[in-house]
């Protein structure tokens, strides 16, 4: 069994985002070598998801995809935007204590508490085969790396890892 491994990195917005990842997992299809194998897709941030999605041609105000947006808005149904203390039991106090003091984070940057949940939910990586080269995501698939951290902007580290 052999491995090949790839990293890249992404922008986020303070907002649910998704970026469509697909080329870069085609990219270090290519750059493994590998003709056959599994790719996995992964996200090591808790609340960051990869998925599978048919890609909509339909974009909203923001630029999101219809498709997309209709899978947030299913999502804020179930665990609705932490927008006040106390919504969720997390964080308490002792999660903000240790945020402030260990890590510098301001106590508002702890309500995200949907996101966390969300990101469960869709779960953090998709594995694809790779059959003669091509990546078998079938007629309309795509990978995106969604992001539902509402609190702050920042740099996603999306990692590939293929078994061959």
């Amino acid at each position: 069994m052999t491995t090949f491994h790839h990293s890249f990195t992404i922008q986020s917005d303070r907002r649910p985002t998704f970026e469509d990842v697909t080329l870069h997992a085609q990219d270090a299809a290519g750059k493994s070598g590998f003709d056959n194998g599994l790719m996995t897709v992964y996200s090591q941030h808790t609340t960051c998801s990869v998925l599978i999605q048919e890609q909509s041609d339909d974009v909203n105000y923001w630029g999101e995809q219809f498709i997309l947006q209709d899978m947030m808005d299913g999502l804020s149904k179930i665990f609705p935007t932490c927008t006040t203390d106390g919504q969720y039991l997390h964080p308490g106090p002792e999660h903000i204590r240790i945020a402030q003091t260990e890590r510098g984070e301001n106590a508002w940057e702890s309500l995200n508490t949907d996101a966390h949940l969300r990101s469960v939910l869709l779960g953090r990586s998709v594995t694809v085969p790779l059959i003669d080269g091509e990546l078998q995501l079938g007629q309309f698939g795509r990978i995106y790396f969604a992001d539902m951290d509402q609190v702050r902007a920042r740099q996603r580290t999306v990692r590939i890892a293929i078994v061959s």
